[in-house]
């Protein structure tokens, strides 16, 4: 027999309401443990929270004063707003008066954070919408229109505004975020518990300070699934392992390869798996592959400086390939703050007479830092006042503070979008390899990274004069070796027109740079196979930035094999591939070998 209306409702509610009273339980277990992480959260220094004061109070001050001198201009852009704001009102309400369910006519750009079709067609979520992009356009052209700061403190002023606008999308509220709502609703509200133990997941991960975890860690095992290139470790002090790779080759080419990457990321980045592996293609195309592996820095690295990387690091380094393969040169990689170092090491084996580097290649590197890019928004005092504080107390540079910066660069993609993922719709972490190695990341030791700010991305020591390091003025013109720049279009942390500039002034009489599509990462990281981005070439390197790029020839796909040719040029004749190690380096550990993998020093402040 059909049971009634009233009936269903009944045996609806009663299995409904063992759920609500399990979710209930496990909201009090959750708000328990983010009151416990909270109350444990790590100090942040107030001068690397946010620009110091002085920035806003200057743009502040040139506001009032335009104002004072030239009010009419305030009202007109007051008065623009309030226009556009009431005619959007009085558009919605005539919408409603028609009788039917449906938003005014929407003449807003798009944004693929309103892809949800509510944002278009329910009265509610596109007023919303429409007013934050009238009140965002409002705050932009603000902005603009303040006179009276520098071109510097005009872009930080932008930029920290556009965070502001950004912090402030309907899509990160769940109020107004139909996408995290419909979830709720489907679920019963399991989404937004499912949410809220990601939320405490990441709190206590993080010592209290909200990190949103952007990959399954569980997913992942550098050594097992990432980083699995077959090779040994060869040679280990207190900076790095040397990794040296085992042939897939019968024959290789004479003259060996080594790379070096950041050491403020890990090496793995050139290794995450056998599809998009740098490292594994640079072997089957029959090179001999060293890789350097950085150690992860904790308080004992304290007075550690550019000088050991230069002399311990990169001399090292090419002292004991050159004694595995028995040969007198080699060819060398710098990747990103790599790439610089390895320009300052150039310089100063110049100065020593010491012939060890048959050709460079240089990955998004900036030796000349005049224009230091986007980044440059952190490169202010008010900023690296507060890091120096921060690593003269601690010893090191604890990795929370470069995540942070890189992802504050790119906050909608880094930040907003998977914290509404996570915490809003309750989704797990993707097992995704390149967004898990982002989160692995590394320390820095407190003298490099002062001197790498103040000599280097303030004053720009390396390409106006000299850098002091090592007991030599390394200078940019000095860099003299063949060489082979690849720089990456869209790139926010080493801008191309910068690196551009920077190969320029380097002493070098056979120079090669091509840009590549897409950015710091995906443009690096880009095989053949996937036939992506494609890349630009132009041999005249006299140009400005602008006219090289108009003028270059663009090619399709991945430029690695364009970049193997040149390389290839410069490697010599094959030989018999060699095993990795010798009789004074005999191997040691397996890849990736132990620095990779060794566990974060733990914050005891």
């Amino acid at each position: 027999m059909a049971m009634s209306n009233s009936e269903n409702s009944d045996t609806a509610a009663g299995e409904a309401l063992p759920n609500l009273e399990e979710n209930m339980a496990r909201i009090e277990e959750l708000t328990q443990r983010l009151v416990n992480a909270l109350a444990h959260k790590r100090q942040v220094r107030d001068d690397l929270q946010g620009p110091g004061h002085e920035l806003y109070a200057k743009a502040a001050t040139a506001y009032w004063a335009e104002m004072m001198q030239n009010p009419a201009k305030l009202i007109e852009q007051q008065v623009g707003y309030w226009g556009k704001t009431l005619q959007h009102y009085v558009e919605a309400q005539q919408a409603l008066a028609s009788g039917q369910i449906k938003a005014p006519e929407d003449h807003t750009p798009s944004d693929r954070r309103f892809k949800n079709p509510l944002w278009d067609s329910h009265p509610y979520f596109n007023f919303v919408k429409q007013q934050y992009m009238l009140n965002a356009d409002a705050v932009a052209q603000a902005v603009e229109s303040i006179e009276g700061l520098d071109e510097r403190e005009q872009n930080r002023l932008r930029y920290f505004s556009q965070q502001i606008i950004d912090l402030m999308s309907p899509t990160n509220f769940l109020a107004t975020n139909p996408d995290a709502l419909e979830r709720a609703v489907e679920t019963e509200g399991e989404s937004l518990v499912k949410g809220l133990e990601n939320l405490v997941h990441d709190l206590e991960a993080n010592e209290g300070e909200l990190i949103v975890n952007l990959a399954d860690k569980e997913a992942f095992k550098v050594g097992e699934n990432l980083g699995t290139t077959p090779g040994e470790v060869v040679f280990r002090n207190h900076l790095f392992e040397l990794i040296q790779y085992a042939p897939s080759t019968e024959k290789v080419h004479g003259t060996p390869l080594i790379i070096f990457p950041p050491w403020i990321n890990k090496f793995y980045i050139l290794d995450l798996k056998s599809q998009n592996s740098l490292i594994k293609w640079i072997v089957d195309q029959g090179y001999t592959l060293f890789v350097v592996s950085w150690v992860n820095p904790d308080a004992t690295y304290r007075d550690v400086g550019m000088a050991d990387y230069i002399e311990d690091g990169y001399i090292t380094a090419l002292e004991t390939v050159r004694e595995i393969c028995g040969v007198k040169k080699v060819n060398a990689i710098g990747y990103c703050i790599a790439g610089t170092t390895l320009s300052l090491t150039l310089s100063i084996l110049k100065d020593r007479g010491l012939d060890y580097v048959n050709s460079a290649t240089f990955f998004t590197t900036l030796t000349d830092f005049s224009d230091q890019g986007e980044v440059g928004v952190f490169l202010d005092n008010d900023f690296v006042d507060g890091i120096e504080a921060e690593v003269t107390e601690n010893g090191y540079l604890d990795s929370f503070y470069m995540a942070r910066t890189f992802s504050f660069l790119r906050s909608n993609d880094l930040i907003y979008q998977p914290a509404i993922r996570s915490y809003m719709l309750g989704e797990s972490p993707p097992a995704f390899d390149l967004l898990y190695w982002n989160g692995d990341g590394t320390n820095l030791p407190a003298k490099m990274a002062v001197e790498y700010l103040r000599g280097l991305c303030q004053r720009d020591e390396f390409a106006s004069g000299g850098f002091e390091v090592a007991g030599h003025t390394a200078k940019i013109e000095n860099v003299q070796v063949p060489l082979c720049a690849i720089a990456c279009e869209t790139d926010h942390i080493a801008a191309w027109k910068s690196s551009y500039r920077g190969i320029q002034k380097m002493g070098s009489k056979d120079k090669t740079f091509i840009l590549a599509g897409s950015g710091h990462i995906a443009g690096i990281v880009n095989p053949p196979v996937k036939n992506k981005y494609g890349y630009w070439t132009n041999d005249d390197l006299s140009l400005s930035p602008e006219d090289w790029q108009a003028r270059a020839e663009q090619h399709g796909g991945s430029w690695w094999p364009h970049w193997e040719k040149w390389l290839r040029k410069r490697s010599g004749k094959k030989v018999e591939a060699r095993e990795p190690g010798s009789k004074t380096h005999p191997p040691i550990a397996p890849a990736p070998g132990t620095y990779v993998v060794a566990d974060k020093p733990k914050i005891t402040s």
